[in-house]
């Protein structure tokens, strides 16, 4: 198995409006020295486009609580599935990736879109289960809280069919040790 820490859209504009977003990208910041000491690639991805996700404004940058290295891959993204016309395959089959170690921000949104594509692309996924999060409210329209969300989520990326790769789940502190 050959590894990468993906983390998905963990930025300044988003950290208070996600569900304990400074106790998650502190718990990312761990995984991600933690990766680095093992010689596991970091990538981040960084929305961007329309009014919320503008790159000329500060909060589109990804959070400073990350820590990150120069020697993490950012990649701009412009849709929920971080695969989407982005860079992020072919940076991991460079660097021959097999298995993606999935982090970040929101569960319900690109966390969720970007798991299924990238088993749809053949890569197998852990999905960090304490490692994802969406909005602090949760879903207020279906009746969610955010806990709900997280477990929701949680239970069907691990018990769905997906073609081409498999979707495991690991607690943070289980994560690359």
């Amino acid at each position: 198995m050959k590894a990468a820490l993906v983390i998905v859209d963990v930025q300044e504009v988003l950290i208070p409006v996600v569900w304990r977003g400074t106790e998650l990208a502190d718990r990312i910041a761990v995984l991600a020295t933690k990766a680095r000491d093992r010689g596991v690639p970091v990538v981040a991805l960084q929305q961007v486009g329309g009014e919320m996700f503008d790159p000329a404004k500060p909060g589109t940058r990804l959070a400073g609580r990350l820590r990150l290295q120069p020697s993490d891959t950012v990649i701009q993204k412009t849709a929920t599935d971080g695969f989407y016309r982005s860079d992020l395959e072919a940076f991991l089959r460079s660097q021959n990736v097999d298995t993606i170690v999935l982090t970040g921000v929101a569960t319900d949104y690109c966390v969720d879109a970007t798991a299924r594509s990238a088993v749809s692309h053949g890569f197998d996924v852990v999905l960090v289960e304490d490692g994802h999060a969406p909005v602090r409210h949760g879903d207020e329209e279906a009746g969610l809280s955010a806990e709900q969300i997280i477990a929701r989520h949680n239970r069907l990326l691990r018990t769905a069919v997906h073609p081409g790769g498999t979707i495991q789940l690991r607690p943070a502190t289980q994560v690359f040790d």
